[in-house]
């Protein structure tokens, strides 16, 4: 009997991929609840951060940021991360433009979270717009 997975491609947040600098970094569970089958899935979309740079160590670990302040703040998940192990790799969008209509519906960022991305002391600029779904 062959056995059938069903794989499921995430949207792409991103607004267009011109601009796209990401950077593949560590990211943490912590603060992440597991869902009713017990795993920890961090959305496509999800702001994270880390009092370490992920520019300047590439062993520094990020959670998703709760915290909009620009040192805390660093990038936005280009896809789905499975932390239900603990700390796993992701991709991490330091500069660009982010589509607000892409965003999956349990992920919401607020406005002091954008101008936070925006104005960033180190790396890129992220920029958020609301344009073909």
């Amino acid at each position: 009997m062959t056995k059938y997975e069903h794989y499921v491609s995430p949207d792409q947040v991103m607004g267009f991929i011109r601009e796209k600098v990401a950077f593949g970094a560590l990211i943490g569970d912590t603060g992440v609840i597991a869902d009713a089958n017990g795993h920890k899935v961090i959305p496509a979309g999800t702001p994270v951060g880390g009092d370490t740079s992920m520019l300047d160590d590439e062993n520094a670990i990020l959670a998703v940021a709760t915290d909009a302040t620009k040192g805390t703040v660093q990038g936005i998940l280009e896809f789905p991360v499975d932390v239900t192990a603990g700390t796993a790799d992701g991709t991490v969008i330091d500069n660009g433009y982010i589509n607000r209509l892409r965003l999956p519906e349990n992920v919401t960022i607020s406005k002091d979270m954008e101008k936070a991305l925006h104005d960033k002391t180190i790396g890129g600029k992220v920029i958020f717009i609301s344009r073909n779904k």
